[in-house]
């Protein structure tokens, strides 16, 4: 049986449906992402979305950005919008891009928006990622793994010591090579707001 990620498939398999019913049950994880460790749950979990902010001490009204490693898992919020932007947000990236996508109909809650009128959204590339949001079938809330003011987490061990054993679970595998978090870009404008 081939190796992924350094577990055996079947290990790898049952890492990912775990980590999925972990955040169906209303559950927080800590996962690796392009470039930094990040803290995930179900986007309709506003609960879940609590602890994630008491996690970060995070204000609700920053948001937060909902990540999927499959672009239809967008398509209700693109399909409203015309065709050359959801040409710039399907564009391929060279870095990990967070777009933020107009949302006039709310389709994403306020508990992930916060004060805004845009949604943040990344499709990520991200083997991890894309297969736990494959499963689930939607996107997933994702913000990165430390409390406000200190540096996001870069390895598990950073994970544990800012969290140690508040999180649900913990997805192992490895970061994917990024030095930076994702740019923060507004659609409408294509200017950056995070470089």
């Amino acid at each position: 049986m081939s190796a992924v990620l350094g577990f055996t498939a079947k290990q790898y398999a049952w890492k990912i449906r775990f980590a999925a019913h972990v955040i169906r049950q209303g559950g927080v994880i800590a996962h690796p992402s392009e470039s930094v460790w990040g803290l995930a749950c179900d986007p309709f979990n506003p609960d879940a979305i609590a602890t994630i902010l008491r996690l970060k001490r995070r204000p609700a009204s920053k948001g937060l950005i909902l990540i999927s490693g499959n672009p239809q898992h967008f398509e209700p919020l693109l399909s409203a919008l015309p065709q050359a932007l959801q040409s710039r947000f399907l564009a391929k990236q060279t870095h990990p891009s967070t777009w933020l996508v107009p949302d006039a109909d709310n389709q994403v809650p306020k508990s992930v928006k916060g004060e805004h009128s845009t949604a943040a959204v990344r499709v990520v590339d991200h083997v991890v990622l894309a297969d736990l949001t494959h499963i689930l079938g939607h996107p997933i809330v994702s913000s990165s793994a430390n409390p406000a003011g200190l540096e996001p987490a870069r390895s598990l061990l950073k994970v544990h010591q800012y969290f140690s054993n508040r999180l649900d679970y913990i997805l192992p595998a490895s970061l994917g090579g990024f030095s930076r978090p994702s740019i923060i870009r507004d659609l409408q404008t294509a200017k950056t707001v995070r470089s």
